[in-house]
């Protein structure tokens, strides 16, 4: 993506897209790493010149180097099985709320202090030198410089959302070297210019400055989000629904972590205390299952079904491997006794109704646990093209949804790579920028919450 900002401008340009196919091998589920990079690279050359690169990904995962800093095998992706068990071994040594009061974050099995403890042990373990998370790695191929980009690491956790540094006692009692990280470095930093074999492979001219953003993509996202003031929700859709508030610190409390809170670090000081829902990925196996439906014509289909017939929980890790989804979503309604969704429309709704659903109850959770109530739930990522679910959305919560933008992480990266080399203000500038050049959708509630808490309360009994 080619981004231009003026002061009253921003345009954002799709220069270049190629897929990213996870690929199954004996040893298990691997990121193809090396064809991102290739991606990346005729990203560039598509592009033309530019004033200044920036990497941002998914959260989490990491690849691994030896001391001549090459790459130890394709990362391993955060869907496979290798972690199953792993957390059990962690909380022996630091047990659950100790871990969260240290750390912040939510427990997932994928989170990177997981992966690391299976790791341990492996030959490419007993090799590495540096590990380096995925959008660090990339920009380490492009640069030659090694770091550890801030909002990215707050996920591994292995970072103090006070100190915004590592949190040493926690890697001690775990036993793991810290010295295998790279410098952390923060949104806005400098992270090197483009190799010579770069400017060469892509024909750009140089020095091309690469800025390091906030490379986790929903720090970025959470960047672009285009609200007034402090009184308000996200969501952050895609493959998952990031859904929580920004606050000014983090929220430590036992209350918090049994919720299941994260406590993610985001672009000034502030803190994304968020909620991990499974998202449109439910959606996004239905119709890979279905051999890739108009989605268009299902939606409107789905939007004809009753509402909140059958719900299922969208944050259930029941549903967080790939392969047969609307059989297990079928399961999972016959399993509470709630009619089974049969069509791909009816289980189109029961999705967009369970994942509205998920979303009301951790924007409600937020506000009580964070005790900063809000007046709008801005929605931004490729959720925001589903008007069916932003609708649901402003229904479910009882408040108006703003919807857009859709390339929020895109926006948001774009945007601090601005702000480095002078273009834009802070971050409150960046989002008055961003409402008067983005397409914003405003959906209003309609027809009260009785029902979706009724939904609420059926689900919280099944």
């Amino acid at each position: 993506m080619a981004g231009r900002v003026g002061p009253d401008s921003l345009e954002l340009t799709e220069v270049h897209r190629f897929p990213n196919r996870p690929v199954r091998v004996p040893e298990g589920l691997r990121w193809d790493v090396l064809g991102l990079y290739a991606g990346v690279l005729d990203g560039l050359k598509a592009s033309g010149a530019v004033d200044s690169v920036g990497i941002d990904s998914w959260a989490v995962d990491y690849g691994l180097l030896d001391t001549d800093g090459a790459l130890l095998g394709n990362p391993v992706h955060y869907r496979d099985g290798r972690t199953d068990g792993i957390a059990e071994k962690v909380w022996a040594t630091v047990p659950p709320a100790e871990l969260y009061a240290a750390t912040g974050v939510q427990y997932a099995p994928f989170n990177t202090l997981y992966q690391v403890t299976a790791a341990r042990g492996s030959a490419h373990w007993a090799r590495a030198a540096r590990l380096l998370l995925v959008p660090d790695l990339l920009t380490y191929w492009l640069t030659g410089e090694q770091g550890t980009e801030l909002t990215n690491a707050s996920t591994t956790q292995l970072i103090d959302p006070r100190t915004r540094d590592w949190a040493h006692e926690v890697a001690e009692r775990l036993d793991i070297d810290l010295g295998l990280f790279a410098p952390l470095r923060r949104p806005g930093d400098p992270a090197g210019v483009l190799r010579p074999e770069v400017l060469e492979e892509t024909g750009l001219t140089g020095p091309v400055p690469v800025t390091a953003v906030g490379s986790h993509d929903t720090a970025s996202a959470v960047a672009a989000v285009p609200a007034d003031g402090v009184r308000f929700a996200y969501i952050c859709t895609g493959t998952w629904s990031l859904a929580g508030l920004e606050l000014d610190a983090p929220v430590l409390t036992e209350e918090s972590r049994t919720a299941n809170f994260t406590n993610e670090l985001g672009l000034d000081g502030t803190v994304r205390y968020l909620r991990n829902i499974m998202g449109l990925w439910l959606l996004q196996e239905c119709l890979r299952t279905w051999g890739e439906p108009d989605l268009g014509a299902l939606l409107r289909e789905a939007a004809q079904v009753p509402a909140l017939r059958s719900v299922v929980d969208a944050g259930d890790a029941a549903f967080l491997a790939p392969g047969r989804m609307p059989e297990r979503i079928a399961g999972a309604c016959r399993d509470s006794g709630q009619p089974v969704p049969v069509s791909p429309a009816e289980v189109t709704r029961c999705i967009l109704d369970s994942l509205a659903l998920a979303h009301r109850t951790a924007v409600e959770e937020a506000q009580r646990l964070a005790g900063q109530p809000v007046d709008v739930v801005h929605v931004v990522g490729g959720g925001t093209r589903n008007a069916l679910l932003c609708q649901l959305t402003a229904d479910a919560c009882g408040l108006p949804v703003v919807a857009g933008p859709a390339e929020a992480a895109a926006l948001g990266n774009v945007l601090v790579q601005a702000r480095a080399h002078g273009l834009v203000g802070d971050l409150a500038g960046m989002r008055r920028l961003l409402a008067r050049t983005q397409p914003l959708t405003r959906y209003e509630p309609r027809g009260g919450t009785q029902r979706w808490r009724a939904a609420q309360a059926r689900l919280a009994r099944g």
